[in-house]
């Protein structure tokens, strides 16, 4: 009576496997049937592409040209006046009268201050007529000692007191001329705050002055190696705050002692300008510029437009337009170093050799090994191109 129910179990086992391996088989022949699909698929799409012109891209292309340059660098200048002074005075007095319009240029000896020298005055008048009386006095002691009335003595007092009454008078003159501050050269006038009437103690700063001149110095600090390579005559650029262009100047000296702290060596260069016209934007004395100093000997670099140089996390690099064993032009990464900018060029200083093709506009759309037609050539009957420039 127990055989039965175990009979029935071994069967219904054997029908799960037996379902469960059709099952499987089913699903290997649908894969085996997706694969074969599928491959045939890429074979007709590779069939199909391959029927297809390869896409063709337009650009412009520039040629590397040789440039000699020089390398440089950047330093902060300070514009000098040829001739610049602090105008103070050297006596003290009252001012009476005033000439110091900020601003205005002034010729050398103009009077700038005078000071009120009323009683120096009085007093050369009467050192005048005590020179006249002891003149007369020489004549007649000189006239007795012909007659060998006097003594010779008497004859060399009344000398030494006519000379003394004349160096009164000079000294005077001098007071008097002190008390009177004159230009001493062609130059603009500074602020001033000097009225009529103000008592000025001895030293009072009066104003500045700044030499109206041809030509302007600049001093700026270079590092020690670089002033050590700088010449007498080298040309370096000066620009001032807010000026496009740049003025050049000519280095006149170079600082024999080099600053122990920072290194560094001061260096002046003379800018020569127009004194009666001076260009707009010149700068005047006291401002900062901008300088760029040469370092080194002159290089021979390549030069391509800006637009051509790509700049990437693996560096910067160009795409150069060559043609491929069939005699199709390509464009291929190159890695470059580039230099310093100029104008609308820039300087490639290795990766790049003079004469080689490189693209310009619309290097943009290009990649590795894409087919590329140069402007203003025929376009091959590869096909149409994808892009237009």
């Amino acid at each position: 009576m127990s055989a039965a129910p175990i009979i029935s179990q071994s069967s219904k086992s054997r029908r799960g496997w037996i379902q469960g391996s059709l099952l499987l088989v089913s699903l290997i022949a649908i894969g085996v049937a997706l694969g074969a699909w599928k491959a045939a698929s890429l074979e007709r799409a590779n069939a199909a592409s391959s029927n297809q012109p390869e896409p063709v891209e337009f650009v412009t292309v520039a040629v590397a040209a040789p440039r000699e340059y020089r390398p440089t660098t950047t330093a902060i200048g300070t514009v000098l006046a040829l001739q610049s002074i602090t105008l103070r005075n050297e006596l003290p007095g009252t001012v009476r009268q005033v000439n110091l319009n900020p601003g205005q240029i002034v010729e050398p000896g103009t009077v700038l201050v005078a000071l009120d020298v009323s009683v120096e005055q009085a007093e050369l008048k009467a050192q005048e007529a005590q020179a006249a009386l002891t003149e007369t006095q020489l004549g007649r002691v000189d006239r007795a000692h012909q007659n060998q009335a006097v003594s010779q003595m008497e004859v060399d007092r009344a000398r030494a007191e006519r000379d003394v009454a004349l160096a009164q008078i000079e000294r005077l003159k001098a007071i008097i001329a002190r008390k009177t501050i004159l230009a001493p050269f062609r130059a603009t006038i500074g602020i001033s705050d000097v009225h009529i009437g103000q008592y000025l103690n001895e030293g009072t700063q009066l104003t500045t002055l700044q030499g109206v001149d041809a030509a302007a110095h600049v001093d700026f600090s270079v590092a020690q190696w670089v002033s050590a390579a700088l010449r007498e005559g080298d040309v370096v650029k000066v620009f001032p705050t807010g000026a496009d262009s740049a003025i050049d100047a000519r280095i006149v000296a170079i600082d024999a002692r080099v600053d122990p702290a920072t290194r560094n060596a001061i260096v002046r260069a003379r800018i020569d300008r127009s004194a009666d016209d001076p260009r707009p934007g010149s700068p005047v004395p006291g401002a900062s510029v901008r300088v760029v100093v040469p370092v080194g000997a002159p290089r021979t670099a390549v030069a391509i437009p800006v637009s051509a140089l790509r700049k990437g996390p693996g560096g910067d690099h160009v795409l150069v337009i060559e043609p491929d064993d069939h005699g199709k032009m390509r464009a291929h990464t190159r890695a470059v170093q580039s230099d310093s900018a100029t104008g609308d060029s820039v300087l490639i200083a290795a990766g790049l050799s003079v004469g080689e093709q490189v693209a310009a506009s619309g290097s943009f759309k290009l990649r590795d090994g894409s087919l590329v037609v140069i402007a203003g050539d025929k376009v091959a009957s590869t096909g149409p191109s994808t892009n237009h420039n």
